[in-house]
């Protein structure tokens, strides 16, 4: 017994040294995240530099909801900008199988609605969405997530999706401009504007179609993560048309 707690008093210091050790990672950028280091430096596998892990901000996740016949630049868009700002994006359909976007591009969803994890944010998109907003199981899905998501964020026509899920009451939204009409015959409780790029509502974002999703993400970004990771991702996208504040933010 002796021998045994003098050995412990002798390992202590070395514990205690091991456990105090730091860990460093990687910061968010795709399949090295899981990774763990000892030391600081480089990641061997992306040349990032790693950072202390109790420094390391939660992800912030987004959801996307997708469905064929979806616009591809309407998700692209803003997939681009949430990857390049470190959100945690993934994809979910009504079941989990290809999609076929625009007749060309086939996308495998991460999830279908019965297995989906929940997400800070729902995201959806136009295209052909009149199948997707007038599905019940669709509907009664985002309803069910609605006390876990802080905030929806819709392109184009995915304001009819939001707008039947019952999320655009007595908001104000717009959508494509060529659906602007149809938008306020269909809720004519939502005051529907057009000519603008996006209508931020505080939990809700509507954007107009296609690169205005662009913009209207870029604001969110800026809205979470302050205005110069927005310029700075717009910078690694190469996409000068974003101005700061150039659509309308609705003040409660």
């Amino acid at each position: 017994m002796k021998q045994l707690l003098l050995l412990m008093l002798l390992l202590a210091p070395c514990l205690l040294f091991a456990q105090g050790k730091p860990n460093y990672v990687c910061p968010p950028c795709g399949p090295c995240d899981t990774l763990v280091f000892h030391q600081p430096g480089k990641c061997p596998h992306c040349g990032m530099e790693l950072i202390k892990k109790d420094t390391l901000e939660k992800r912030i996740a987004v959801c996307f909801l997708l469905y064929d016949d979806i616009e591809i630049l309407d998700f692209a868009g803003p997939l681009e900008v949430f990857a390049d700002a470190g959100f945690q994006v993934f994809t979910v359909a009504k079941h989990k199988k290809p999609i076929i976007s625009q007749g060309v591009l086939k996308v495998l969803p991460d999830y279908s609605i019965a297995d989906a994890p929940p997400a800070d944010i729902l995201a959806v998109f136009g295209g052909n969405a009149g199948p997707t907003s007038e599905d019940p199981e669709i509907m009664a899905w985002i309803r069910s997530r609605d006390k876990n998501t802080e905030r929806y964020f819709s392109v184009c026509t995915g304001a009819f999706i939001l707008g039947n899920a019952g999320l655009l009451e007595n908001q104000t939204a717009t959508t494509y401009h060529e659906k602007i009409a149809s938008l306020r015959k269909r809720f004519p409780r939502t005051k529907v504007l057009e000519n603008v790029r996006y209508v931020d509502n505080g939990r809700i974002i509507t954007t107009a179609g296609i690169s205005a999703g662009i913009d209207g993400a870029l604001h969110l970004v800026a809205k979470l993560k302050g205005e110069a990771e927005a310029l700075r991702v717009a910078r690694v996208m190469e996409y000068d048309k974003y101005v700061p504040n150039q659509g309308l933010v609705i003040k409660h």
